[in-house]
């Protein structure tokens, strides 16, 4: 037996003395802070190590008048950041010290004089590169600065703790995903972005065309160059007479070929001049019309398309192909709201499942929000800790209880009752309780942080308020649908078994005001080889407000999209 006082052998490991050269970027000269930083040991085990860093200053500040500076780099690989020691006699400190400076530096790292909260230091040989900032200028100092101002200053918020520690949660949130799909033998499918299918049957989406385009150019161009009158074409079926009757002539005089060959080639020029101009004279400014509406045949894609608001109904498809299978990826929706939970652009996971019902649907979605709490603990902690401290003290705690606690079920029945109860008991909703309502976010966030205290998964909806491809449950009058309610945000997932009856399902889009032929192939999936199937939609971005705590929707997605801004 060893020494029980001898720490194990993979913690020795980690902190052992590690030369410089094995912890660099595989791809870049430099060694990443967190590969310093995020060590069991702070990092205090690679002090003698001679390393190349880099990244922006966060802060700076001269000692020892004026003889040396501190600088906190970060270079955005984790929450931490680097100190690094610079002597006055190695660069200009006046210009490393300002925030938002970018550096390149060389030196030993070194263990910092006991006391500090520093467990390793960077004690700078040469500086490789500055790129300055003008602090006069720079629109991110070190101040505390709202969330709100960051929006304006879309392409440099990257640089502030909350947006790059968010986008760090997103990209595990993101590889977990995959991870999850791909670990259960689910296929990756692209769905495309340009549709000509209205999932939701609500009519907000984002229409694509060329028309407006191509009209503005002819337009322009009708204006420089205008279309030929009625004596312009007069004229030239004149000329096409003329030579008509020039090379009949010719040949009524036997004349050589060589002339009539020629009068012959003056002819053809003539007739397509004619057609040239009769073409040119049939064009009309603005978008073209035929019998008083947008002749979308003329389109691009020779018919109306829009941005996908989801790509379920195309997933479909290879489900019932291959049977499991999920896309990851933007979505569009045109509706005109500015709350802090809705975007004109934002992403969507929908899986789905052949030879699955309802229930099979509900485990795999619980199964999926656990998988992905779990993944953020244990690989994101250290940026879910930075959200705890400035967002939301709870947010850690919420997602430990989500990855170990089984999911409560109730249908919508039973759902709408406990609400009647708590409004009967005092409790007060904006929006009315009576069954056959959309519950609204109060409803979901009461059942879910009130009343059961964990994620909810309400299931069996009135088919009045859910889409025509959900399968209308025996009773006729709900839908085997589901949504998965959490704290802080209400909804988190949507899902349903597919009706998967070729009538049931034609009858239910004649019902909502829909037309038959777009979804035509949605149908023949029912005419041959139907199969019961499952899916659900999860909302990207609402996840990680689940995961953060942070307020606004605006804020956990790189470059935010929704009415009046489109920025970069």
């Amino acid at each position: 037996m060893g020494d029980p006082a001898t720490p194990p052998a993979s913690e020795l490991a980690a902190m052992a003395i590690i030369d410089g050269a094995s912890l660099k970027h595989p791809f870049s000269d430099r060694v990443p802070v967190r590969s310093i930083v995020c060590r069991p040991d702070g990092g205090a085990g690679l002090a003698g190590n001679r390393v190349r860093a880099g990244g922006w200053v966060k802060t700076g500040r001269e000692q020892g008048k004026g003889s040396f500076a501190f600088l906190e780099v970060n270079d955005g690989s984790c929450p931490a950041n680097l100190q690094v020691i610079v002597d006055a006699g190695v660069e200009d400190l006046s210009t490393l010290v300002q925030t938002g400076t970018c550096v390149s530096v060389e030196g030993v790292l070194k263990v910092p004089p006991e006391g500090t909260k520093q467990k390793i230091e960077l004690r700078v040989e040469r500086v490789l590169h500055v790129g300055p900032t003008d602090p006069a200028k720079y629109p991110i100092p070190k101040t505390k600065l709202s969330l709100e101002f960051l929006r304006d200053h879309i392409h440099l918020r990257p640089r502030t703790n909350t947006i790059s520690a968010v986008a760090r949660i997103r990209n595990a949130l993101a590889f977990a995903t995959h991870s999850f799909f791909q670990e259960h033998g689910f296929l990756y499918v692209h769905t495309p972005i340009v549709t000509t299918s209205d999932c939701e049957g609500a009519g907000e989406m984002f229409q694509v065309t060329t028309l407006i385009n191509e009209a503005e150019k002819l337009d322009k161009e009708l204006i420089e160059n205008p279309p030929p009158t009625e004596a312009d074409i007069e004229a030239a079926r004149l000329t096409v007479m003329q030579k008509g009757e020039v090379v009949a002539q010719l040949k009524a005089a036997k004349a050589t070929r060589d002339d009539i060959s020629a009068a012959v080639a003056g002819l053809k020029i003539a007739k397509e001049d004619l057609s040239r101009l009769e073409e040119r004279a049939k064009l009309k400014p603005g978008i073209p019309k035929k019998d008083g509406k947008i002749d979308y045949a003329q389109d691009f894609f020779s018919r109306q398309a829009f941005l996908t608001v989801s790509g379920q109904l195309q997933v479909e498809t290879y489900a019932c192909a291959v049977t499991s299978v999920y896309t990851f990826g933007p979505t569009f929706r045109a509706e005109h709201s500015h709350t802090s939970r809705h975007l004109a652009e934002f992403w969507m996971v929908e899986p789905e499942i052949a030879f699955a019902d309802l229930q099979d649907d509900m485990n795999c979605a619980e199964a999926y929000v656990k998988y992905m709490c779990q993944w953020l603990l244990d690989k994101c902690l250290d940026d879910m800790e930075l959200m705890a401290k400035l967002y939301d003290k709870g947010c850690i705690d919420r997602l430990r209880m989500v990855s170990s606690t089984p999911f409560e079920r109730i249908s919508y029945t039973e759902a709408v009752r406990l609400l009647e109860e708590a409004v009967r008991g005092g409790k007060e909703f904006e929006k009315n309780v009576e069954w056959g309502i959309d519950l609204a976010s109060e409803h979901e966030r009461y059942l879910t942080e009130e009343i059961f205290k964990k994620p909810v998964i309400v299931y069996n909806y009135p088919k009045g308020i859910k889409a025509f491809y959900m399968r209308l449950n025996d009773d006729s009058k709900t839908v085997a649908a589901m949504d998965i309610l959490v704290p802080k945000v209400g909804e988190l997932i949507g899902g349903s078994q597919r009706e998967e009856r070729y009538e049931v399902i034609q009858q239910r889009i004649v019902e909502m005001g829909l037309p038959l032929e777009p979804y035509d192939w949605y149908l023949d999936l029912r005419r041959y080889g139907t199969v019961k199937h499952c899916g659900f939609g999860l909302g990207f971005e609402r996840m990680i407000l689940f995961a953060t705590g942070i307020d606004n929707i605006r804020d956990v997605i790189p470059f935010p999209r929704y009415p009046g801004r489109a920025d970069l």
